[in-house]
């Protein structure tokens, strides 16, 4: 990659590292999935009269709306609510990745190689590693399985992008940020009530508003088309090491701007995780039944909302 390119991927990632803490912040001003619901329905607005129509079926935009609008940010934001640290989730949710290599052997018949499985194993240790340094530490463990399931959804909606196989990114991804707004507003009003949620519309202020402009506009828009950029210019295999720096600029971040101590043994389970996830991620499958051959098309890649390629080499979406 060109000097200009490996910057911007690092910066990328560096985003969506701190993108954790701003979500942390979000949430101190809006129920977790009001604040879902509005950083969709801003990424959305006006970019879908933009970008021109859909080029995919509509049922692949709304599958990955729901899987990955809903479910997963629906999921992580509660967790983050009920208490998971902002550096711990930018960890945890690199298990997706090994959620999606799981699904895809389900789903599309992959077949992962022995180096393959021993990354799964390795990325599950290291979940089980910060699972107990949680629970040492009275941790929320509800908060930290619900961000286990967040992933496991990040993972279903990889596989449907695959299948989806968007010819313009992009253009899918605005239009998949349309799907979960009326879902998520709904979900709000029956769990979280109409009077939190107008409380938090009348009493938002600066802080409030930057950080739904952030998750929005630079995570979501700007990371993501920043990254199908990159997609679109490099093999997907080049690009998707980059997104293993976000758990370290999430941690790092977390650190600095929200004083969140990483003890030594949430720094072991962030070595098993990302060294799994990496093996996981960059090891190619061996493919279908059949013996397919993979193509250059499948080396670049679709790529998933803000952030990385998806279900064929590598992790997708970051919050």
């Amino acid at each position: 990659m060109r000097p200009v390119h490996t910057a911007l991927a690092v910066l990328v990632a560096a985003l969506w590292g701190v993108n954790f803490v701003v979500i942390e912040v979000g949430l101190d001003h809006f129920p977790p999935l009001l604040f879902s619901a509005l950083r969709f329905l801003v990424a959305a607005l006006p970019a879908v009269f933009l970008v021109g129509r859909p080029k995919v079926a509509w049922k692949w935009i709304v599958g990955v709306g729901l899987a990955l609008g809903v479910a997963k940010f629906g999921l992580l934001f509660i967790g983050m609510h009920e208490g998971m640290p902002a550096g711990l989730s930018s960890l945890v949710l690199q298990i997706q990745a090994v959620f999606t290599a799981l699904i895809a052997v389900v789903v599309l018949r992959e077949r992962p190689g022995r180096v393959r499985l021993a990354g799964m194993a390795i990325a599950f240790c290291g979940i089980g590693v910060a699972a107990y340094d949680e629970g040492a530490h009275s941790g929320p463990l509800l908060a930290f399985t619900l961000v286990v399931a967040a992933a496991a959804a990040w993972g279903v909606s990889n596989v449907l992008t695959r299948r989806a196989a968007p010819p313009d990114a992009l253009n899918f991804m605005i239009w998949v940020c349309v799907v979960p707004v009326l879902p998520l507003l709904a979900l709000s009003l029956l769990f979280e009530g109409p009077s939190a949620d107008l409380a938090a519309l009348r009493s938002l202020d600066l802080t409030g508003l930057a950080a739904l402009l952030f998750v929005a506009w630079v995570s979501t828009v700007f990371g993501f088309g920043a990254w199908s950029y990159l997609m679109s210019r490099y093999p997907a295999s080049t690009v998707a090491p980059f997104t293993l720096l976000v758990p370290v600029f999430g941690m790092t971040s977390a650190a600095l701007l929200l004083g969140e101590h990483v003890t030594p043994l949430r720094w072991c389970a962030a070595v098993l995780l990302v060294g799994g996830v990496a093996l996981t991620s960059l090891t190619r499958d061996r493919g279908a039944p059949g013996g397919v051959p993979r193509t250059e098309q499948d080396d670049r890649a679709p790529v998933n909302a803000a952030g990385g390629p998806s279900v064929a080499t590598a992790p997708a979406q970051q919050p």
